[in-house]
């Protein structure tokens, strides 16, 4: 499925400008901002690793979650009085 993507004209020529000639835009892209490509990552974890990693995430997720929320309410308060 191909999808279609809008940016300004500064990054569209910025991004051209890091093109290399071999490379479709999307290699630029994946290159310039370092996401790896689909196939270089499928089948490194079976299903249960990959389900353990995304557990972990969640988990971290949640944590700086709360770590945010602790430090805005800190500055909330200290502002507050």
């Amino acid at each position: 499925m191909v999808k279609t993507i809008r940016v300004s004209e500064e990054y569209h020529e910025w991004l051209t400008a890091h093109k290399k000639e071999s490379e479709t835009m999307e290699e630029t892209l994946r290159r310039m901002t370092r996401g790896p490509h689909p196939d270089d990552v499928a089948g490194l974890l079976s299903e249960d690793e990959a389900t353990e990693a995304k557990e972990a995430v969640t988990e971290l997720r949640s944590r700086d979650s709360s770590r945010f929320e602790a430090a805005r309410n800190a500055f909330d308060t200290e502002n507050s009085e």
